[in-house]
């Protein structure tokens, strides 16, 4: 399939995720992953702040750096790129860019042990859809760490999404309830 034929149809994908998580949004916990035995002694974590009805980060986050771990956020570059800033957990060292949350601070350069990403769908081998600007993509592409995105019941597919050169597959996808490792 031709990149045009690509992104066109991931765009369609994409609205029809985008609707349908609005109707299977529950606000619910994915704390469970910190039994994962990829968390196991990892300091170096990347997370995200979710907004409007992406799977909730908030006590995820909260617990890691309860837990001691060093908790990363992702910061947009003007040129789409992702840059990682050290979060102490405090709200009001963000900064509110759109409809996301930014931290405010130094951009680091983390070894990462482990990044929790978002996304819209999985596939069975760990390809996901994204918001479609690539950023997670050209961030995960830089990074050995071990990558989980978090997910709706419901969002990880039996089908094939489409995929170009550029996306990068995740290790595992979590639900509120489970844990699936590709």
């Amino acid at each position: 399939m031709n990149k045009d034929l690509i992104n066109q149809a991931k765009a369609k994908l994409r609205d029809k995720y985008r609707s349908e998580r609005v109707d299977r949004f529950i606000n619910d916990s994915w704390l469970h992953l910190l039994s994962a035995s990829e968390f196991a002694g990892k300091q170096s974590i990347a997370s995200y702040i979710s907004y409007e009805v992406e799977p909730n980060t908030e006590d995820l986050n909260q617990e890691l750096i309860k837990n001691g771990a060093n908790l990363y956020l992702p910061r947009m570059l003007t040129d789409g790129d992702l840059e990682w800033v050290l979060w102490n957990g405090d709200l009001s060292n963000l900064k509110k860019v759109g409809k996301i949350f930014e931290p405010i601070g130094e951009p680091s350069d983390p070894k990462l042990d482990v990044v929790i990403v978002p996304a819209l769908h999985i596939d069975q081998k760990g390809n996901r859809l994204g918001q479609g600007g690539g950023s997670y993509d050209r961030a995960l592409a830089k990074t050995s760490a071990w990558k989980v995105a978090l997910v709706h019941p419901g969002e990880i597919s039996n089908e094939p999404l489409p995929t170009n050169e550029f996306d990068q597959p995740v290790n595992a996808a979590a639900t509120p309830s489970m844990l699936v490792r590709f």
